[in-house]
């Protein structure tokens, strides 16, 4: 691991989280991806290209949360993905847009255990126009043949609440919901024609999200 890279890494942990009444818990285990010189080195890049920030480092400040889910069937697939620097060359769309791989903050497995891949105030390309402001929360499955989980959302839902303690978060969208976005003073895409059609994480999985968080009184998406 690179010298630089060490910065944004914690040691590996398991830590306990409780509900209000006490009775459920959670588990948060902190599982970095990769943040070496040339990870950096993109994020910068990106940043500047696409977000038009010139920074030192590649630091956010928290602004709303975003949720997804992988597609990918299993925690250990998905992490091994997110795990890389650069992004593949099979996805040729967004690759087109920049060579920094994808990520997010947190990967939640479909037992509601919950990874944290990044720590909060570092940049993830995981939403266009709204990477610079936005924590990732990525969900094992697809909405599908493979549907999240009762224990993912309680997870979810329990992040929320803490990271709304954490961070001054206004805004709980889906990815599918990012759009909404545009020409809003959030937005922040130089690429006018970089977009992608999103799903995820579901609809009916927002709204069941959105009715578990309602007393933190976060907005969704603006409307159009």
């Amino acid at each position: 691991m690179q010298q630089r890279g060490n910065q944004f890494l914690v040691f590996l942990a398991i830590i306990s989280f409780f509900s209000g009444s006490g009775c459920q818990s959670f588990r948060l285990v902190q599982k970095p991806v990769r943040f070496d010189n040339t990870r950096t080195a993109l994020s910068l890049e990106y940043m500047d290209i696409h977000h038009g920030l010139v920074q030192q480092a590649p630091v956010i400040d928290p602004r709303m949360i975003v949720i997804h889910y992988t597609v990918i069937p299993t925690m250990e697939e998905a992490f091994e993905v997110f795990d890389r620097t650069i992004i593949p060359e099979s996805r040729e769309m967004i690759r087109s847009a920049g060579r920094l791989n994808v990520s997010a903050h947190y990967l939640v497995d479909r037992d509601g255990t919950i990874y944290q891949m990044l720590p909060d105030t570092i940049f993830a390309r995981h939403v266009i126009g709204l990477n610079y402001c936005a924590i990732g929360i990525e969900n094992v499955g697809n909405g599908d043949t493979l549907p999240l989980t009762k224990q993912q959302l309680k997870a979810n839902a329990r992040l929320i609440r803490k990271l709304a303690g954490k961070h001054e978060i206004t805004y709980l969208i889906g990815h599918s919901e990012y759009q909404s976005f545009i020409g809003h003073p959030l937005w922040k895409e130089s690429d006018p024609d970089y977009l992608t059609m999103k799903s995820d994480p579901g609809d009916e999985f927002m709204m069941m999200l959105r009715k578990k968080v309602k007393p933190l009184k976060l907005k969704g998406p603006p409307k159009t």
